[in-house]
């Protein structure tokens, strides 16, 4: 009987995703042969997939279109476990056709994109070995949008102007907006909390520079600190990456547009990717096998 080493198991593992001891009673079942380990495993693809639906899917890519008028775009965010799957052709695949559809009917409901795709996205689960979602889609209306997406399809934007500018203009700001990350659109847009705690924290930074200074001096360096806060966090208060003699709000009022909205995606933030260290895990599962 061939040897089943740990190599083996953990080359199995990262091909098919599944966990360690299921691995290695496949490669026990076949006598140590890898292929026909996979093969078995992918007839019994159903265990294979809800084994990976529950697995963190953190990287992935963001995609988007615009329509031919130029007054309609959508964009959305499908996640996969590692960015090897982000660049497989099966898996742009699966994206092409999520976004075409999600664009074809303007969806901006993820659940029922989701629901429409799932037939598909259990087949790319099963091909490929790792978890696939459909996280997050976004769509914008205006006289003008233009969309973004950086060169590694881990970030994009959407801009929509109102009464004039072209498509270059938006796509100028929906770029300037991937590269900055404004939080809102406009400074009026910053809660009073926001504010307040920006105040406290410049007073705290500062409170031997303003030892001694008049109440008058102290409160325009503040309205200072709070004003250019104001600035960095809005899309118009901020300066334009492609020329750092206007701010954004200005470089589109020079076309004839005012900005009405925009949004930013960002492969995988805000959820919590495990680091997972190999040989614990070997430890671990080994342990479990004994009780």
């Amino acid at each position: 009987m061939a040897e089943i080493t740990a190599a083996l198991v953990k080359e199995l593992r990262e091909r098919t995703g599944l966990g360690m001891m299921e691995c290695k009673k496949a490669l026990v079942a076949v006598v140590g042969d890898i292929e026909k380990a996979i093969d078995e495993l992918r007839k019994s693809g159903a265990v294979k997939s809800a084994k990976a639906a529950g697995r963190v899917a953190a990287d992935g890519v963001i995609a988007a279109k615009v329509a031919a008028d130029g007054k309609f775009a959508i964009m959305l965010e499908v996640n996969s476990e590692t960015d090897f799957v982000a660049r497989d052709g099966n898996f742009k695949a699966f994206v092409a056709d999520t976004l075409e559809k999600a664009f074809a009917d303007k969806i901006t409901d993820v659940a029922k994109l989701a629901e429409m795709q799932e037939t598909a996205r259990q087949a790319l689960v099963l091909k490929i070995g790792e978890n696939i979602t459909i996280r997050r889609i976004a769509a914008v209306e205006g006289d003008v949008v233009g969309a973004y997406i950086h060169s590694n399809s881990r970030i994009g934007a959407l801009v929509a102007l109102q009464g004039g500018g072209n498509a270059e203009v938006a796509k100028d700001i929906a770029m300037h907006v991937t590269a900055s990350n404004p939080a809102v659109l406009r400074p009026e847009d910053i809660s009073e909390e926001l504010i307040a705690k920006e105040k406290e924290v410049f007073l705290a930074l500062n409170k031997e520079k303003m030892h001694g200074k008049p109440a008058d001096i102290v409160e325009k360096m503040v309205s200072g600190r709070i004003h250019k806060f104001l600035d960095e966090a809005s899309l118009i208060g901020q300066v334009f990456v492609k020329d750092d003699k206007v701010k954004v709000g200005e470089y589109a009022k020079k076309a004839g547009a005012q900005i009405v909205s925009f949004v930013r995606f960002a492969v995988g933030e805000g959820i919590e990717k495990a680091e997972v260290d190999f040989a614990s895990e070997v430890a671990a599962q080994v342990a479990a096998s004994k009780q």
